[in-house]
């Protein structure tokens, strides 16, 4: 063949031990790779960079203006580096190495491929920003709307009339709470200074020997009703805590769901009245598309809705039988007790106890004992 290739050119480069090019094969070197080159293209924009396998150093060959055909001279920019082994390895690589049209040869790594886009967080966080942004504009828009008067809401009224009359009984179960948890209080006092007085009595018993009956009655009787205090005591807090159970946690959570249920509502009206009035609007290219898309979200708020009303309904169901079971044990107890105490049948008060399995406390008892504590 009469011209060879890029490959063979650069496999003829001969390189002396201290890494620079003889001047007898210069001329022949140059004119091989001139001629390999695209046309417009001269050795003085011409880089190539050789990365080898098994060095971690690069070799350079980077060619300046091309001298006279007359000038035996190397050129002042070339330059070799790092030595012989660089220029194997580029003979050896010269079927890898493709020159742009920059002016640059770059070295073929093989097939390239291009890694999925990375999704960014940022972004995510502001659409989910926007997102919410949009739907809290919307549901404000609906409330004040509402409150005007001027907007339109969907309402069931078997539900609202159920969820009306738990808030109001809420109201006064929390009412007859507090004053059951007063009373406690009262008690609690009295019992106290009853048995202040029982002691106080059996001391003087003691002391006085002309009054010493006397005084040792009264001791009894304030022992006794201090006695019978702690047990409809301990029949009142069990009522506090069953009713304070049913109050803040049962019904609490049921009002819970019936928040949910309200701001659903208050969703589904606000994508209901978009999509009413894109509807009233007219219907082209540029329309078409919203309605489609306020279709569908107004499709999944009325999901939404259906749903937590379901649950609201469920739970109202579940709570009202709860309540009424609750109730009437607590309340049956509550009167029992009362009823035994001012009554002076402590049997009776002590039978109302084992009936509901409420123990009471003694005084002490929580506290171990000095031999338990070695």
């Amino acid at each position: 063949m009469a011209q060879e290739s890029p490959k063979n050119s650069a496999a003829e480069i001969p390189v002396t031990s201290n890494g620079q090019l003889e001047d007898s094969h210069e001329h022949s070197f140059n004119r091989d790779l001139k001629l390999s080159l695209p046309v417009g293209l001269g050795l003085s924009e011409t880089k190539i960079t050789s990365h080898g396998f098994d060095s971690t150093k690069e070799g350079v060959v980077e060619a300046g203006p091309f001298p006279d055909k007359g000038s035996s001279a190397l050129p002042k920019s070339s330059a070799v580096s790092p030595s012989s082994a660089a220029a194997s390895r580029l003979a050896g690589q010269g079927c890898d190495l493709i020159i742009p049209t920059g002016g640059r040869a770059q070295q073929k790594s093989g097939p390239v491929v291009l890694a999925d886009e990375v999704k960014n967080p940022a972004m995510e966080k502001l659409e989910l920003v926007r997102k919410w942004s949009l739907n809290t504009y919307k549901c404000t828009r609906q409330i004040i709307s509402e409150k005007l008067g001027r907007g339109s809401r969907t309402v069931d009224l078997e539900l609202e009339a159920q969820i009306d009359i738990l808030r109001d009984n809420k109201k006064k179960y929390e009412n007859i709470l507090k004053l059951a948890q007063t009373l406690s209080t009262q008690l609690f006092q009295m019992v106290h200074t009853q048995r202040q007085l029982g002691d106080a009595f059996a001391d003087l018993s003691l002391k006085s020997l002309e009054l010493h009956e006397e005084f040792g009655y009264n001791a009894d009787t304030q022992k006794l009703l201090a006695k019978n205090g702690e047990t409809l005591l301990g029949a009142i807090n069990f009522f506090i805590a069953s009713v304070n159970t049913l109050v803040n946690k049962t019904i609490e959570d049921t009002l819970l769901t019936v928040k949910q249920y309200e701001s659903a509502r208050i969703e589904y009206d606000a994508y209901r009245t978009d999509l009413e009035e894109l509807n009233l609007g007219p219907r082209d290219a540029n329309t078409l598309p919203k309605i489609e898309q306020s279709q569908q979200l107004f499709q999944v708020h009325k999901e939404k809705y259906d749903k937590m009303r379901n649950d609201v309904s469920i739970k109202l169901k579940f709570l009202e039988e709860n309540k009424v079971k609750v109730l009437h044990n607590q309340l049956v107890l509550f009167h029992n007790a009362i009823a035994a105490y001012f009554a002076g049948n402590q049997k009776q008060l002590d039978h109302t106890l084992k009936q509901f399995h409420i123990k009471l406390k003694t005084p002490g008892a929580d506290a171990p004992s000095w031999l338990e504590e070695q």
